[in-house]
C-alpha cells in the first residue's frame, strides 16, 4: 500500500496539447468573472449604488493594478536577482527564447496592492468611498482565489514542504534531494521508497495550493459573505476590507509552515533550528517573505478596525 500520493500523470498544464492555453489562465478569467459576479450581487441588492457597467469597470480597474503590482512585487522581493535592474523592459514582456511564457512571478502581496491602488483610483474617478468600493470587492474576491490556486495545483507548482502525511503528493517538478542526507533517508525509510546511497529523489510534500484553495478561498468566502457581510448596514465602511485582511493574513501566515519557501530566498528571519534545510518544517521562528507581507496584512486589518471603531465613537 502507498504511503503517499503520486501527482496524477492526466493531468496537464495545457487545454489542448495544439493550443497555447493553459489552465492557469483559464483560472484566473474565472476568478475574476467570480468577483464581477458577487459585485454585480452586491450592487443589486442595493449595498452599493453600482450598475453592471460600472461593476465590469471596478474590476478592470482592480485587475490592471493587480497584475502591474503582483509582477513589480515578484521582481522586487522574490526574484532575488539583479537581472531586472538591468533589463527593466522585459519585466512585463510574456516571451522568452521566442516562446510565450507569459509572467513567469506574481506575488499575492503585490496584487493585493496593486488592486487597492486599482480600487482607490476608481473610487475617486466615481467619486465614491474608497473604504465602501473596498469592501464590496473584497467580499467578492476569495472564492475566485480558490481558482487561482487550483491553477497553481495543475501546474504542479507553489507545492509544499516534504512531508510523511499519507496525503502529501510527489509533484513532478519539485527538486529532488540527495540520500547522502540522513533526513533524506530516513524519510524514504518511513515511506518505504527504496533507494542508493548518492541517489537523487523526489520526496512526497504538502499539496498547499490546495490548503490554500480552501482556507484563503472558500473557508474565508463563506466566511465574509455569511457572517460579516449580512450586518454590513450596522457596521462601519471598512469593516470588511479589515477582516479580508485579518482572516486572510493569519490564514496564509500558517499554511506558509506547510509551502515551501522560494529556494533562492530561503528565510527572511531565520531563529530557529533547521533554518538551512527549507524543505521541511523544523521551526515555528523561521519565517518566510511571504510571513513578513501576512503580518503587515494582519497589523493593517487591526490598525483598520481601531481606526473605524474610534471615528464611530467620537
Amino acid at each position: 500500500m502507498a504511503l503517499y500520493i503520486s501527482f496524477p500523470s492526466w493531468i496537464k498544464p495545457e487545454i489542448f496539447s495544439f493550443l497555447p492555453i493553459r489552465w492557469y489562465g483559464l483560472m484566473y478569467i474565472l476568478a475574476f468573472a467570480t468577483a464581477y459576479i458577487f459585485i454585480v450581487i452586491q450592487a443589486r441588492n442595493g449595498e452599493i449604488a453600482l450598475t453592471k457597467e460600472d461593476a465590469l469597470d471596478l474590476v478592470m480597474w482592480c485587475v490592471i493594478g493587480l497584475i502591474l503590482g503582483a509582477r513589480l512585487f515578484s521582481v522586487l522581493f522574490y526574484d532575488g536577482t539583479t537581472f531586472y535592474l538591468t533589463h527593466p523592459h522585459l519585466i512585463f514582456w510574456p516571451f522568452r527564447d521566442g516562446k510565450f511564457v507569459g509572467l513567469p512571478g506574481m506575488s499575492y502581496h503585490g496584487g493585493l496592492f496593486g488592486a487597492a491602488v486599482g480600487g482607490w483610483l476608481y473610487s475617486r474617478k466615481k467619486r465614491m468611498p474608497f473604504l465602501e468600493i473596498a469592501d464590496t470587492v473584497v467580499y467578492s474576491v476569495p472564492l475566485g482565489y480558490t481558482f487561482g490556486r487550483l491553477g497553481n495545483f495543475i501546474n504542479g507548482e507553489l507545492f509544499g514542504r516534504v512531508s510523511t502525511k499519507p496525503w502529501a503528493m510527489v509533484f513532478p517538478d519539485a527538486p529532488s534531494y540527495s540520500t547522502n542526507y540522513e533526513w533524506v533517508r530516513n524519510i524514504a525509510e518511513t515511506l518505504n521508497i527504496p533507494y542508493e546511497i548518492g541517489q537523487y529523489i523526489n520526496l512526497p510534500r504538502h499539496p498547499s495550493q490546495l490548503y490554500e484553495a480552501l482556507f484563503e478561498g472558500i473557508i474565508l468566502f463563506f466566511f465574509l459573505w455569511f457572517v460579516i457581510k449580512p450586518k454590513r448596514r450596522e457596521k462601519p465602511v471598512g469593516t470588511g476590507l479589515a477582516w479580508y485582511l485579518i482572516g486572510y493574513g493569519s490564514a496564509r501566515f500558517v499554511i506558509e509552515y506547510f509551502r515551501s519557501p522560494d529556494e533562492h530566498l530561503g528565510y527572511v528571519i531565520a531563529w530557529g533550528r533547521g533554518s538551512d534545510t527549507i524543505a521541511l518544517f523544523q521551526s515555528i521562528f523561521n519565517i518566510s517573505m511571504g510571513q513578513i507581507f501576512c503580518l503587515i496584512m494582519i497589523v493593517l486589518g487591526i490598525a483598520i478596525r481601531l481606526i473605524i471603531r474610534y471615528r464611530r465613537t467620537t
